[in-house]
Formats: C-alpha cells, structure tokens, sequence
C-alpha cells in the first residue's frame, strides 16, 4: 500500500479572466511591399491581412507579457499573489535559459510562483492551458497563468515573398481558476514530427554562430541574414485544413457537443483562407461567432488564440458564458483543441 497521499485539487477548471496586448506600432501591407515584388491585393487575398503589430525595443516579450498579464489578472478578480503557476507559450525568447517566464512571475508580483516556458509553436497556447488546468485539478496551483506571447518580428525574413507578410507581435493571457463544473474540456493534442520540416527556423542558431558565409542565406545586400521562420505553403495549408478540421471534430466529440451547442469559434490566426476552410468542413451554423483577428493582427503564433478571445470578448461579438472551441497548429507540427466557456 502506497504511503504517499493523494493529490487534493479543484474538481474542474475554467478560464477566469483574460488580457491582450498589442504593440503601438500598426504596419500596413504598404510596409511589406517595400522589400517584397507583390501587392495588397495578392496579400490579402491569399491570408487576408491588413496590417500587423511590430514591437519597438521596449515591447519586449517580457514586458508585453506583463501588460497582458496584467489585465487577465484583473479581469479575473484576484491578485498576482495569489497565482501559483505561470507558463510562458514562446518561441521568440531568445535567452536558452534562464524561461521568461520566472522574470514575469517576478514582475507581476506573485509569492514565488512555479513558473517555465512551453515551446509548441502556434499551438502553444492550448499546450499551457492544459497544463493549467492538470496542476489546478491535481492541486499544486489554484490560480494559473497561461500567456501566448511573440515577436515574431525578429524572426521574419522581410525579403521572403512567402511569409514576409504573414507575421506580427503581441501577447495574450488568461487565468486559469478552480471551478465546480467542467469549463475547460478535455484536449485533443499531438504531434506530427514526420512533416517537422515543414515550418522551420531557417539556420540552427550553431550554425550562425559559425558565421559561415558559404552555409548561410545573405540579403540583397550580401549580408548574413538573422535566422528567421520559414515554411512550405501549400504543405502547410493541405494539413491545416484537412487534419486540423478532423482534430477540431474529435475535441468536439470529447467535450460531449455538437456544432449546435457551440457559440464560438476560436481558431490560430494563421490565415484567413484556412479559417474560411474549417469553417465549411466542421459545418458549423451561421450563428457561431468566428474569430478573424488575423485581419489586423497578422500570424501571432502563440499569441493568436488569447489575443483573438480577448478582442472578441471586448468588442462584444462573444460574451461571458459563450462555449467556444479553441484549436492552434503549427511548428511541429503540433497541434491542440479543445472546448472551453468563455470568462
């Protein structure tokens, strides 16, 4: 017989409280053009984006992550002190160690909250709200905070035709609480590593370090392009659409609902085409609110799903107590769905 008690948590978990921040900075496809040989037209019928967000030197990951943070900290009704758990959804940290997730726990006053980084891509986002919810239920935290966050800036090659327009900055955050009914359901999750080289950083980070001209890409100019995102388009859009609506399907059938039952859809801000696409496979009724953030936000990753729910929610398309499906996908490829109530 096992001497080690059982763990005592929450019976259920939900979404308390959300926040977004977006950079000052509002860049139009106009911008893009300037290092691209395409046009608005082109791009916004192909994602249809109009602009996107780019951080200046003190938006940093971090210091968006607060902003965000701090208003889902609000907007749930407690205090950083009691939040017990941050997980930081990034892949535009650029420090290995130490996660920044434990210098925003810090900053945002918690009482020493676990706190460490998820690296999922674009699916990033339902990685960590699944983790909250475990460490809820299982009792090692009664408050959790989830934050999507990216500057993906950086890692944009502004001379590439294929994504140079697809990317933009920001952060998104939820609190994760304990509830006495089910409000997060179960998550449909997986990876596909076979088709990894898909969507791929450009250059290993050792391999810039090297400095090898001869093995690196350089710009018009002759210069050593900063790694940045890269991606096989048309590869990228068949999975999307086609998985990614029967990964969608499954968390519907795991949370015990239809898509009659559902008020919200919630999907990564990729691309409007693959949203317009997911849409027709699930078949879901006109009456279900579509988020289409990716208009003025661009491609997030991480951060598409919470900025997305935030604005929603703002703008009063969607309202507390909707049931919403959530599903983000992408470098990986990975992937992530689930049904939850909105806060």
């Amino acid at each position: 017989m096992s001497k080690i008690k059982p763990s005592k948590g929450a019976p259920y978990a939900r979404i308390l409280g959300v926040g977004g921040y977006r950079p000052t900075r509002v860049v139009p496809n106009e911008v893009i053009l300037e290092t691209i040989d395409s046009s608005d037209e082109w791009i916004r019928s192909r994602s249809g984006i109009e602009t996107r967000h780019w951080a200046n030197d003190e938006e940093t990951v971090a210091a968006m992550s607060i902003e965000a943070s701090g208003k889902a900290i609000a907007d749930a009704g407690i205090s950083a002190e009691q939040i017990g758990g941050v997980i930081v959804a990034t892949v535009s940290h650029f420090k290995q160690t130490p996660a920044v997730a434990t210098e925003i726990a810090d900053k945002l006053g918690t009482n020493k909250a676990a706190a460490f980084d998820v690296s999922a891509g674009c699916a990033g986002f339902g990685y960590g709200l699944t983790l909250a919810k475990g460490m809820i239920v299982e009792g090692s935290a009664e408050y959790v905070l989830v934050i999507g966050v990216e500057r993906l800036s950086d890692l944009t090659d502004l001379e590439d035709r294929a994504t140079a327009f697809l990317f933009g900055d920001g952060a998104g955050a939820v609190v994760v609480g304990p509830s006495a009914e089910p409000h997060i359901g179960p998550t449909v999750w997986g990876s596909e590593g076979d088709k990894s080289e898909t969507i791929k950083q450009t250059v290993p980070w050792t391999e810039f370090h090297a400095g090898d001209v001869s093995k690196l890409p350089l710009d018009s100019k002759g210069n050593i392009k900063f790694p940045a995102i890269t991606q096989e388009g048309q590869a990228v859009f068949r999975w999307a659409v086609f998985e990614m609506a029967k990964v969608a399907q499954q968390a519907l059938d795991a949370a015990g609902i239809t898509p009659d039952d559902l008020d919200v859809f919630i999907p990564h801000q990729a691309n409007e085409r693959i949203i317009d696409s997911m849409v027709k496979t699930l078949k879901l009724p006109e009456h279900v609110t579509v988020a289409r953030d990716v208009r003025t936000t661009g491609n997030t990753s991480a951060a598409s799903i919470p900025l997305a729910m935030e604005r929603l929610l703002a703008t009063g398309e969607a309202k507390s107590g909707d049931t919403a499906l959530v599903i983000g996908f992408g470098a990986g490829l990975v992937y992530a769905a689930t049904v939850v109530t909105l806060p």
